[in-house]
């Protein structure tokens, strides 16, 4: 067994928040707040009080991983879950109030734009600079320069003080120079955001190339489809705990799940008058209905289902367009399909409106799934919108894929009957269009 990269044992990091009532001071008010702190500290009712004033945060609380070499490991979670600061613990930033890390090998961080690069210097000079922190040569850091300024492309800019650069200047040459100079550990926070598409599609390239070398990639991202598609394994935060790691579809899966209920019914608001003045339309329920009619999660592959909810309108609306969304377990967007899509938008008036949408038979592959809704009047506001709220499965019941015994990572994740058609040597070019024709006008 390979021996782990990194290894972090009962980590924590606590912040203090104080509360300060004047943003400003006067050097006669800091005076005179040095006085009070000295004379607070000697009164144990004061000190108290000073104490209730500052309030502890632990942004991570006992977690513990380890990784190994050649893994590319997504870390995911929610605003405030603790990922920025594990990944500032891992690049030696910030220190971890308590626990331990050990690191095998050099690290390379791109966490925020302009990390790790001094302003006043060229780009060409932060590249030698970066370099050296990094423990390389001279003479290794020469020969990855053309290859650095090639990929981020910033060659008229290179004896340019990067102070003068714009935000994706910036992480452009970052990510160049944390990629090209071959850390065994590459560490990249959210910053690709900032990036053009093509460039993050670059990225994510040389990050894949990066790990099929046996170097170690840990990414943050909120972007499922982006970290399904770069990672192996994941990490699951949730203030500041590790809720879940392993296979990333499995962690991928659990981070969806939070908040949602896979019972085939979902109430979706709990204080009725608080939302009716603080929104125009609000959706009231969500279920999901079996071909008898019944409400169910568990959904045969061979048969229609339906997907019905409930909305309500507090004051009238020019136009809305409801639409729903399917994705599978891991967040991969499988469908939407607008209500425009068929009907005209008209407008609403106040009232409860009842809505279904039929999906047809032979058409998702077996597995698990969940379900969005929205509303919105396109291009202008958004009404309400839920996402990743119900999960549901749908089964296999003996149709002809189940003897394959393959899953829908090999045959896909929509199964639908397509026209096929085939000439023969009997049959001419022209009897094969009029035969095509026809078919097409029975559509």
């Amino acid at each position: 067994m390979s021996k782990p990269v990194i290894r972090v044992e009962n980590l924590s990091k606590k912040y203090v928040i104080g509360y300060q009532q004047d943003s400003y001071k006067t050097f006669r008010g800091a005076i005179t707040d040095a006085a009070k702190s000295l004379t607070n500290a000697l009164n144990p009712r004061k000190r108290a009080k000073a104490q209730l004033d500052r309030e502890e945060f632990w942004a991570l609380n006992d977690v513990s991983f380890e990784i190994q070499q050649g893994d590319r490991v997504g870390i995911i979670g929610r605003n405030g879950a603790g990922k920025s600061t594990l990944l500032k613990i891992l690049s030696r930033i910030t220190e971890p109030t308590t626990g331990r890390i050990r690191i095998s090998g050099r690290v390379a961080s791109l966490l925020e734009v302009g990390t790790g690069f001094h302003p006043e210097l060229t780009g060409r000079e932060n590249i030698f600079l970066n370099g050296a922190i990094l423990g390389m040569s001279k003479l290794e850091i020469t020969r990855k320069f053309d290859e650095i300024v090639d990929f981020a492309e910033i060659e008229k800019f290179l004896d340019t003080p990067v102070k003068r650069y714009s935000s994706g200047m910036y992480v452009r040459l970052a990510f160049a120079v944390a990629a090209h100079l071959e850390p065994e550990i590459l560490i990249v926070d959210e910053v690709l955001a900032v990036g053009d598409a093509q460039f993050q599609k670059k990225c994510l390239g040389k990050m894949e190339e990066v790990g099929r070398e046996g170097r170690t990639v840990l990414f943050v991202s909120h972007n499922m489809g982006t970290i399904t598609q770069l990672c192996t394994t994941g990490i699951y935060l949730a203030s500041g705990k590790v809720i879940q790691s392993g296979n990333i579809n499995s962690v991928i899966g659990k981070y969806l799940a939070q908040g949602s209920t896979s019972n085939g019914k979902m109430t979706l608001v709990s204080n009725i008058e608080s939302i009716r003045e603080k929104k125009k339309l609000f959706f009231k329920q969500i279920r999901l209905i079996n071909d008898e009619y019944i409400e169910s999660s568990e959904l045969d592959v061979r048969h229609p289902f339906y997907i019905n909810f409930d909305y309500e309108v507090t004051q009238p609306i020019n136009n809305v367009d409801l639409s729903v969304r399917i994705h599978t377990s891991d967040g991969i967007a499988v469908l939407t399909s607008s209500q425009s899509d068929t009907v005209q938008m008209k407008p609403r008036n106040i009232g409860t409106y009842e809505v279904s949408v039929k999906m047809p038979a032979m058409f998702l592959m077996p597995g698990s799934y969940m379900l969005s809704i929205a509303a919105h009047e396109p291009m202008v506001e958004i009404f309400d919108i839920h996402e990743h709220i119900l999960l549901f499965t749908i089964t296999e019941t003996g149709t002809k894929y189940a003897k394959y015994n393959q899953s829908r990572e090999t045959l896909g994740i929509v199964i639908t009957n397509l026209p096929w058609f085939e000439s023969t040597s009997q049959l001419d070019k022209l009897d094969f269009v009029q035969t095509i024709s026809k078919f097409n006008s029975k559509l």
